[in-house]
């Protein structure tokens, strides 16, 4: 798989979520399988979700970096998942998510792009 049918993959999952206002994503190559892909999502209650993957494609995917970053329309954190290597004590270290409810990072496995779309749906239809 090439670097292009990857974000191609990542676009569609974009224009296919529901409540997707527009959306900003952009490629930086690193070669012809391999690159850093970050995005910003907007909803069309004004939230807001930031994202980035530094993916190499061998036989499948490999992150080597990523963050999701999910804001409500007021600028507050819904939650953040990222594999940033400061929270040693959790067992899934380096991979952890932040929540505004929690004062320490939680556990959680790394989540695709799929699985963060579907959490912010059930977020949103939780807060109607």
């Amino acid at each position: 798989m090439l670097i292009e049918a990857y974000l191609q993959s990542l676009l569609d999952t974009v224009a296919a979520a529901p409540d997707v206002a527009t959306s900003d994503i952009a490629l930086d190559k690193r070669g012809p399988q391999a690159g850093l892909i970050r995005g910003d999502i907007y909803f069309v209650d004004g939230a807001l979700r930031h994202f980035r993957e530094l993916i190499e494609l061998e036989s499948s995917p490999s992150r080597r970096i990523y963050s999701y970053h999910y804001q409500r329309a007021d600028a507050t954190l819904a939650f953040r998942y990222d594999d940033t290597p400061h929270h040693p004590e959790i067992s899934t270290f380096p991979h952890h998510k932040h929540e505004p409810s929690e004062s320490n990072a939680l556990a959680a496995e790394p989540p695709t792009l799929d699985t963060v779309l579907d959490e912010i749906g059930r977020l949103r239809l939780d807060q109607e």
